[in-house]
């Protein structure tokens, strides 16, 4: 079994300052945005004090990860929700694209995630320098004492390279995942459709009898196993016929559905247990570095 995992395609290439490639990502994160916009724009629109259903559900989902933003970040933080909010929807909006089947997740691709970690990253560098100085921030550096010095760099260079590969192996790996037994399955239908068809259609028939003996069976006493073998038979048995009076051929019987729900893990939960992951991390990165005011106050002092 040979499959090929390759990186986001270049679709095209805009002749400007000496070529920009224009790749499967970009493609993905720029419709993203665009909707994400649009969504924002039309869900804003007739806004009452009496809200109906829509209003209703656009206040609770953004009081949830407001309450969430101001518990981990702090009141004083509460500025941050709109960029937190972005990111978390961003993130869900991005790994849910993939699922589309034309377009590919922009947060299967390390170049978007490592962008998200690297402006977190530089977010914290501002707000530190903005608080002690660039003297002062050089300093933190050589904290608790000089030789812990390169063990600092070294964290400060892990944090979004380790945010940035978090987020992208998990999705990256759960198309993998899905696209290897969905290949495997595919072969296996490929086998089992050729050895009934070159047998003969009386083989398919059998079969397709015997499907419909276990499913009245399984109408009598409710087995779900009769159920799935029934149901099995019956599909290999019909595809089978078919391919045996050459009237189509080639169907992976056998991947039907099973990608399918492999795909509401890896791209609808998976994808949003690591995009609030990400959100968190990143609340508690910059709210480290934003202190209340009374806190930064004594820092400054020592």
């Amino acid at each position: 079994m040979n499959v090929e995992v390759t990186g986001p395609s270049i679709l095209f290439t805009l002749p400007i300052l000496g070529g920009i490639n224009v790749t499967q990502t970009l493609l993905s994160s720029a419709i993203v945005t665009v909707l994400l916009c649009c969504c924002f724009v039309w869900l804003g629109k007739g806004i009452t004090k009496r809200p109906g259903g829509k209003q209703v559900l656009v206040e609770k989902g953004l009081g949830m990860l407001y309450d969430m933003t101001v518990q981990t970040m702090g009141e004083h933080n509460a500025r941050w929700f709109p960029f937190i909010c972005t990111l978390f929807l961003s993130s869900i909006c991005g790994s849910l694209i993939g699922m589309t089947g034309f377009l590919r997740s922009s947060t299967a691709d390390l170049s978007t995630t490592l962008t998200w970690a690297v402006m977190v990253s530089v977010i914290i560098w501002y707000n530190n320098i903005k608080a002690n100085g660039f003297l002062g921030w050089l300093k933190g550096f050589t904290e608790p004492v000089a030789v812990m010095t390169p063990m600092n760099l070294v964290s400060e260079v892990a944090q979004p390279v380790s945010m940035a590969f978090r987020h992208f192996g998990n999705v990256a790996g759960g198309g993998v995942i899905t696209s290897i037994l969905y290949t495997a399955l595919s072969m296996l239908s490929a086998i089992i459709l050729n050895a009934i068809s070159s047998s003969g259609i009386a083989v398919s028939i059998v079969m397709m009898v015997l499907a419909v003996g276990l499913l009245v069976w399984n109408s009598r006493d409710k087995k779900k196993w009769r159920l799935i073998v029934g149901i099995l038979f019956a599909l290999l048995g019909v595809f089978g016929l078919l391919q045996a009076l050459d009237i189509i051929s080639g169907v992976p019987v056998l991947a039907l559905g099973i990608p399918a729900v492999l795909s509401l893990y890896f791209d609808i939960f998976s994808g949003f247990v690591q995009a609030l992951v990400f959100t968190l991390l990143t609340m508690v990165y910059v709210a480290g570095s934003c202190p209340e005011p009374e806190e930064a106050g004594e820092q400054a002092a020592a």
